[in-house]
């Protein structure tokens, strides 16, 4: 049978009102009753009702994260940022993965709201109208992590991707590289393919390079879309000297890719990208890479989350973070 807090009272000799107290960490309880009731807790193997609780004090302190794809390593980085935040706080995590898909990350939203979330972090995702329609309804707190919409209406910490793509390809640049070409994320992601499309246009621009369309390929973030899109660079009559990638795993899928084709890197083309996961340090040769501090992002988003859940003063409720350029191995000069 279930142990219920009127069990746990009469085996401590105490009032239900003193064991609510107790659970509830009130202050205002001697320390020999604490004692004597978290004895009962453990004898009888009473667990609180977090439903019930979540009721009478309208706080359930939980924290509902939506996150594009589980399976990339950026995410999961990030997300242990936001679990170490939250349990800091004494908050529990609800995490949901969106396969990248709009509909369902509308829906995985809706679901976390109906479920009395005390706030709510939208992690990595592009930011359409109908997002923000569904967070403007919501009661609770919203930060995007890894992520920002266009006008600045919800509260989100990242990183500034055209500058962290600006600096990628001006490190080709300064390796002597001038046929660069680059495997881009969706251009119907502003915060973070199109932002990264731009770095590397004002870069060449900056060189006085000029933009070619033909030494661009779309992918979807993800290590086959490398692949492919190199073997398009790798059979053009004129081949660029150097490649960026807008994700270390599109950049390893080019490495393999022009190792598949008894090519070397550095020797035959330098490889540069954006994230540094820990795949950038353990293919080979390592990647240079322009790293984002993915363990931070979800810390501070998390953080920023709590004082917003605590009706703290924030002074700032858009924040960028550093990053920093990684120079390994796959990048030499011509």
């Amino acid at each position: 049978m279930t142990v219920t807090i009127y069990d746990v009272a009469r085996e401590a000799g105490v009032s239900m009102a003193t064991v609510s107290r107790v659970v509830n960490n009130n202050p205002n309880v001697k320390p020999q009753t604490r004692k004597k009731v978290y004895e009962a807790i453990e004898r009888l193997g009473y667990r609180p009702n977090a439903v019930a609780r979540g009721l009478a004090s309208k706080k359930t302190t939980t924290v509902g994260v939506v996150i594009p794809d589980i399976s990339n390593s950026i995410f999961a980085e990030i997300a242990r940022g936001i679990e170490d935040i939250a349990n800091m706080y004494h908050y529990n995590i609800i995490l949901c993965n969106a396969d990248k898909k709009k509909e369902k990350e509308i829906r995985v939203i809706n679901t976390l709201l109906e479920k009395q979330v005390d706030g709510l972090l939208f992690m990595g995702g592009t930011v359409t109208e109908e997002h923000i329609q569904a967070f403007q309804t919501s009661a609770v707190p919203i930060v995007l992590c890894a992520t920002s919409d266009e006008n600045g209406l919800i509260p989100s910490v990242d990183i500034d991707h055209e500058a962290a793509a600006f600096d990628a390809v001006s490190t080709l640049i300064r390796h002597g590289h001038r046929e660069i070409a680059m495997i881009s994320g969706t251009l119907q992601d502003p915060a973070n393919g199109f932002a990264r499309f731009q770095g590397y246009k004002k870069a060449l621009e900056k060189a006085g390079i000029q933009y070619q369309e033909d030494l661009v390929r779309i992918g979807n973030y993800r290590y086959e879309s490398g692949v492919e899109a190199m073997k398009y660079f790798i059979g053009l009559k004129k081949r660029p000297t150097a490649i960026f990638a807008a994700t270390d795993e599109m950049a390893i899928g080019a490495i393999h890719s022009i190792q598949d084709e008894g090519l070397k890197v550095p020797d035959d083309f330098s490889i540069i990208s954006v994230d540094n996961t820990r795949m950038a340090s353990m293919v080979r040769p390592q990647l240079t890479t322009v790293a984002q501090p993915m363990y931070d992002l979800g810390a501070v988003a998390m953080r920023l989350l709590t004082k917003l859940m605590k009706k703290e003063n924030v002074e700032n409720t858009r924040v960028i973070l550093p990053h920093e350029t990684i120079l390994r191995l796959s990048v030499s000069h011509l």
